[in-house]
């Protein structure tokens, strides 16, 4: 005695497959039959959807880099800071700039250039320099 589901069980997986491929060929030509009746479809709308998917794509990806290099700077100065003992504006204590006016800058100035003697001394015309 056999089992009658034993039998019959390979045809109906047969049966099932050809359903299934006769389904999705029957939904490609309809989607084809749209193509040709609607080219936006077609056309249009897997255009649209790779621009908007890829801008929004590369975004992520530059972002991603933004935040990699964002880390990597701060990890360097963290370096820096322990080695050196800098902060974000330069050495700890180390600069302090004088406190320096205008009239002191024109008074040295003058000291190191004396405005009453000077030598007249004739610029070469551009042809004199060539000999022909």
């Amino acid at each position: 005695m056999t089992p009658i589901g034993m039998d019959t069980g390979q045809p109906q997986k047969t049966d099932n497959i050809a359903a299934t491929s006769a389904r999705f060929q029957s939904s490609a030509s309809s989607f084809k039959r749209l193509g040709r009746k609607y080219p936006f479809i077609r056309y249009g709308v897997p255009m649209i959807s790779l621009t908007v998917f890829g801008a929004v794509g590369l975004g992520q990806l530059l972002q991603g880099s933004k935040d990699i290099a964002k880390v990597k700077d701060d990890q360097e100065w963290e370096i820096i800071e322990t080695r050196k003992a800098l902060s974000r504006t330069g050495p700890i204590e180390a600069y302090k700039p004088k406190k320096i006016s205008m009239e002191e800058e024109l008074k040295a100035l003058q000291e190191k250039v004396d405005i009453n003697n000077y030598e007249y001394k004739r610029i070469p015309k551009p042809n004199e320099g060539k000999s022909g």
